[in-house]
């Protein structure tokens, strides 16, 4: 089953995680997550940073500087309605 902690719910329903369990999944001061309810049970996910995505794992494509600037003018005209 993994690890398992209890906790208690506090005044305001503040929840507050186990340094284990916040340890284990990467949870930190400042880490956004998502509340869902399922099966009538609350899940906690790891919303993923963006930025940390893009510094930790590996870069799958490769563009210059030039490539992209031009991308985007041609996306900015295609939402603008722009003609070339």
């Amino acid at each position: 089953m993994g690890l398992v902690a209890r906790t208690r719910v506090g005044r305001k329903n503040m929840l507050y995680i186990p340094k284990s369990i916040a340890e284990a999944v990467g949870i930190k001061e400042g880490t956004v997550v998502k509340l869902r309810v399922k099966d009538n049970k609350v899940v906690i996910e790891v919303v993923p940073d963006p930025f940390e995505l893009a510094l930790r794992y590996p870069k799958f494509a490769k563009t210059s500087f030039e490539e992209f600037e031009k991308e985007s003018e041609e996306m900015q005209g295609e939402l603008l309605g722009e003609q070339d």
